[in-house]
C-alpha cells in the first residue's frame, strides 16, 4: 500500500473509530446506571442486603442485553484500532524502506 492510500484509509476510519469508541463509553457508563436501577427493583422486591441486590442486577436479563452491546461496541472499537494502526504499519514500511534505497544509492556513488 502506498503512503497516501494508508494516509487515507486510516482518515476514512477516524470518524468510524471515534464513533465505536463513544458509544463504548457510553454503554459502559449506562451499564453503571442499568445496574443501579436494577439494584433499586431488587430492593422494591424485598432483597434488602446490597449484595443480594448486586446478584439480582448482574442476573437481570436486560442486564445481559447490555453486556452483549458492549462486547460489540468494544469488538467494533478494537477492530477499527487495528487497522487503523495496520495503516500506521504500512507508511513506516515504506519509510524504512526508503530510507534502505537511500542508503544503498549512496553506497553505489
Amino acid at each position: 500500500m502506498k503512503p497516501e492510500e494508508a494516509a487515507q484509509d486510516i482518515r476514512n476510519k477516524a470518524r468510524a473509530y471515534g464513533d465505536a469508541k463513544a458509544q463504548r463509553v457510553y454503554l459502559e457508563e449506562v451499564r453503571k446506571s442499568k445496574k443501579a436501577l436494577l439494584m433499586k427493583d431488587a430492593l422494591q422486591m424485598g432483597y434488602e442486603a446490597a449484595n443480594a441486590q448486586e446478584r439480582e442486577a448482574y442476573a437481570d436479563p436486560e442486564y445481559h442485553t447490555l453486556l452483549k452491546g458492549l462486547a460489540a461496541a468494544i469488538a467494533q472499537e478494537e477492530t477499527l484500532r487495528w487497522e487503523i494502526e495496520a495503516s500506521r504499519l504500512d507508511v513506516e514500511i515504506w519509510r524504512t524502506r526508503e530510507a534502505t534505497n537511500r542508503l544503498q544509492d549512496r553506497a553505489h556513488q
